[in-house]
């Protein structure tokens, strides 16, 4: 017996569902993954062919393809390589053999592998990178008259000028682009990154936003937008930016791992910098400096100096840095000559047209005229950008600074006053010029209790003696008398003798004229009293003459 089927074996529903199986048993095309520029994809796909036999010089060149787009720039060089071994290929292939070495960083074997393709605009475009890398101007000049009017010789130009800090002439070639052709997206976060590096940093992100609206995976835009947050911001909320842009699981984040990893230590601080950043300085540019940065903030100045002595700075902030490590060099080691190359760094920073208006170009001149010890300057400078650190620490240092050495020593107390940071709290620097404050605004007791809560060390010793002598200057001779008693037992100096003989005489003549507490008579000649000096007795004599007609208890 014969059971009814539930649908027929044929008809248009059988064929219809055949027609799905058949759909879903179809391989992607390699097409679709490169629209969506997912080529993790397209490499699996590519390596499945391959592995179903199709090991054709065709496969190996679009994989070489994918790898390059991914940045896997070492995989796409060896398949190139393995390309040029055979007896028969297209000759572009050296070309692209070389764009790897390029971006490799192996420039000689670049500039070889290029010279061997065919002279084509990619071919032109690439030496022209090339001698820049050389600074070869000659040759940078002769492969610049042959760039044509089209898009990719523009961008290859513009990207010349970027790389030559010529941000804004970047700009104007990318804008001109965009006027002709508004599909060029990408372009806008090329502007964008050349305003960031003109440190316009909400107009870089006001650029940014129309391709991260169609490409919100972008590991570039996404970026450079936390690097905008960080500059605009602080560090955590870059730090959240980058956060975000991991938990996305795209194809492209494979691309820029160091950069991520570089950014991430500078959001953090420098948190694991010495694990991160020494494989990358010679990978990311900046991987140096930000490591010269760390070394700075940890004291470590010779590491800094050993890692900068040898750059030709081309960026302000190059100059800047280099500025500052051979001021800090040349103030411990007295070295005039590293003085005078901080000095110079940065006055040229500070006179260049695109820095002379900047918080940075005047920050440069003032630290310029600080070494020069002409604080009036340094204070010109300084007040024209006080609005922007008015709680900074770091800044308020300097300022204080300046301002006392200029002799205004009421606001310079007030602003040492305003410092938070308790390592600079503790730098003899600032305790010295705090110190010297209190005594110039008549609180030598500050001054005094200054000193007190110092330990014992070299540093505490000249304290002492800035006490004791500026005490003298002003006229506070209490104080000075027990700065130079201290220092008299620590360091039997005759001169330490002197001081403090005429510091007492001085407090005794203040009392005498009530300028002075009577009850400190007492301690005055006790001081004197410990002095093994054949002049102290006659000094007693007197004192205690007066204090027995004047009934002061002794």
């Amino acid at each position: 017996m014969m059971l009814s089927r539930a649908k027929p074996a044929t008809g248009a529903g059988a064929a219809a569902q055949n027609k799905d199986d058949k759909k879903k048993q179809e391989l992607p095309k390699l097409e679709d993954f490169l629209e969506k520029r997912d080529y993790t994809g397209a490499v699996t796909l590519l390596e499945f062919s391959r592995n179903s036999g199709q090991k054709d010089i065709d496969t190996d060149l679009w994989v070489s393809y994918c790898l390059f787009h991914l940045g896997d720039y070492k995989g796409a060089m060896e398949l190139y390589e393995k390309v040029t071994k055979r007896n028969k290929f297209a000759p572009e292939v050296w070309i692209y053999l070389a764009c790897c070495y390029f971006l490799l960083g192996m420039y000689p074997e670049s500039k070889e592998a290029a010279l061997k393709g065919p002279k084509t605009g990619l071919q032109n475009r690439l030496l022209f990178h090339l001698s820049h890398k050389f600074s070869d101007e000659n040759s940078l000049m002769d492969y610049h008259r042959n760039l044509q009017d089209i898009l990719e010789d523009q961008l290859s130009l513009a990207s010349i000028q970027y790389l030559r800090n010529h941000y804004q002439e970047a700009i104007d070639v990318y804008k001109r682009i965009l006027l002709a052709d508004r599909k060029c997206l990408a372009l806008n976060a090329y502007i964008a990154l050349c305003y960031h590096k003109l440190d316009l940093y909400d107009i870089s992100q006001e650029k940014l936003q129309p391709y991260l609206q169609q490409y919100p995976d972008s590991v570039i835009a996404l970026n450079l937008k936390a690097c905008n947050h960080f500059r605009l911001y602080d560090g955590k909320a870059a730090e959240s930016e980058l956060k975000s842009l991991q938990d996305i699981s795209s194809p492209s984040f494979t691309f820029a791992q160091d950069l991520i990893k570089h950014n991430m230590v500078v959001f953090q601080g420098g948190e694991a910098a010495l694990q991160v950043l020494p494989p990358l300085v010679d990978v990311i540019p900046e991987a140096r400096l930000n490591l010269i940065i760390y070394y700075l903030k940890q004291d470590d100045h010779d590491a800094a100096y050993a890692l900068i002595k040898d750059i030709d700075p081309c960026t302000s902030s190059e100059y800047i840095l280099k500025g500052v490590v051979n001021a800090i060099i040349g103030q411990e080691q007295e070295t005039r000559e590293n003085l005078k190359i901080a000095q110079q760094y940065y006055q040229l920073v500070g006179n260049s047209e695109r820095e002379r208006d900047t918080v940075s170009g005047r920050q440069s001149m003032a630290s310029c005229f600080f070494l020069l010890k002409q604080f009036n300057d340094v204070l010109r400078y300084l007040n024209s950008i006080r609005s922007y650190f008015y709680s900074d620490d770091n800044f308020n240092f300097n300022y204080a600074q300046a301002k006392a050495a200029d002799g205004d020593f009421k606001e310079a107390e007030e602003v040492f006053c305003m410092i938070q940071d308790e390592k600079l709290k503790r730098d003899y620097v600032y305790l010295s010029w705090l110190t010297r404050c209190y005594i110039m605004n008549h609180k030598p007791r500050n001054a005094w209790e200054l000193y007190l809560k110092m330990e014992t060390s070299g540093e505490s010793f000249r304290l002492l003696q800035l006490v004791a002598n500026d005490c003298y200057k002003m006229g506070q001779f209490y104080y000075s008398a027990k700065a130079f008693n201290l220092l008299q037992r620590l360091d039997p100096n005759p001169e330490y003798w002197e001081g403090m003989r005429g510091a007492c005489i001085g407090v005794f003549q203040q009392i005498i004229v009530s300028r002075e507490k009577k009850d400190r008579l007492g301690e005055i000649v006790q001081m004197l009293g410990n002095m093994r000096n054949p002049q102290v007795e006659s000094f007693t004599r007197i004192m205690k003459k007066w204090a027995k007609k004047n009934k002061v208890q002794l």
